[in-house]
């Protein structure tokens, strides 16, 4: 994982095996699993049948998720802002796509290192 900025909102959603949560995330972002589900791009089932919550695709694409909220939280102010940044921010250097679009995409490790490049001093 990547460096912890804001463990409190990570400590919400983890649980103690290290599972990302869906419930207790779907809670702390304030939206039901169904929209937790398209936010990730991932399958309401994926969300909600145990069966698949342990899977390694859901496990990767929520904790993607989790560690770019957390990785604006600092900047954003709050999970509920962190949230709708994710959602609706368009990032110019993805062609004006958002981080949810391009989570949706498989390309959450881009979104990570456009990230990790801005903290570093990059430009946007």
């Amino acid at each position: 994982m990547s460096e912890v900025i804001a463990a409190p909102f990570l400590a919400d959603v983890i649980d103690p095996k290290g599972f990302i949560e869906p419930g207790r995330f779907s809670e702390v972002l304030r939206v039901t699993k169904g929209e937790l589900a398209s936010a990730s791009g991932l399958s309401r089932e994926a969300v909600s049948k145990a069966t698949r919550l342990a899977a390694p695709a859901t496990q990767t694409r929520l904790r993607e998720m989790a560690e770019i909220i957390n990785r604006v939280l600092p900047w954003c102010g709050s999970v509920a802002q962190a949230f709708a940044w994710y959602r609706s921010q368009p990032i110019p250097a993805f062609g004006q796509q958002t981080a949810e679009q391009l989570v949706r995409q498989g390309r959450a490790d881009h979104v990570l290192d456009y990230l990790g490049g801005i903290a570093l001093g990059g430009y946007a």
